[in-house]
């Protein structure tokens, strides 16, 4: 059931929205040099590796490390706008339709998160696809503490139903978690 909701939902809003999409990439492309699709692998299913799509909110040849270690400098403004909203996250909708990916479950790390990627496979976290959005994120839980992350990524696999992925989903639309980005910011950037 949570595959055949993931991927008629992502259909039904790519079908609808692609418009606005178009354009969102278009701005990309005209406020910076490069891609407007930002591609990178992350650890999915199993600990097997995926190619993840995102708007790019960063210049060209910043470097490939998680987002909690990116200074705050190399995300560009409109990318600044784009991260708060999650409107970045969008494309990852083609990810769920392919089925690397759900609606909600563990975010995806980078294959160089060790920590994190160790954790997740001792609590049974990497059983299960990788989500856009998830328990962690509707917490306001980011990347930089791999420990604490599987624990909840744990919790989740271990209440997930289709009524509280449904609640999670919700709790994303309505903007808990929204705005938490966790980009390194000197004392001048505030």
């Amino acid at each position: 059931m949570k595959r055949a909701f993931d991927f008629t939902a992502c259909a039904l809003f790519l079908l609808i929205c692609w418009p606005v999409l178009l354009a969102i990439a278009i701005a990309i492309r005209l406020q910076s040099p490069g891609a407007a699709i930002f591609a990178q692998v992350r650890v999915g299913r199993g600990g097997h590796p995926f190619t993840c799509y995102k708007f790019r909110t960063m210049h060209t040849g910043t470097a490939n490390v998680p987002t909690h270690q990116v200074e705050a400098s190399s995300v560009t403004a409109l990318g600044e706008y784009l991260r708060r909203f999650k409107v970045d996250e969008i494309p990852q909708l083609f990810n769920v339709l392919t089925g690397d990916m759900s609606l909600v479950g563990p975010r995806p790390c980078l294959p160089s998160q060790a920590a994190l990627v160790e954790a997740r496979r001792r609590l049974g976290v990497l059983a299960v696809l990788p989500g856009i959005t998830g328990l962690a994120q509707s917490r306001g839980i980011d990347m930089s503490d791999p420990k604490r992350l599987a624990e909840v990524d744990a919790e989740y696999i271990r209440r997930q139903s289709f009524a509280g992925d449904l609640k999670l989903i919700w709790s994303t639309l309505r903007g808990h978690g929204v705005g938490v980005d966790r980009v390194v910011r000197d004392e001048t950037s505030g």
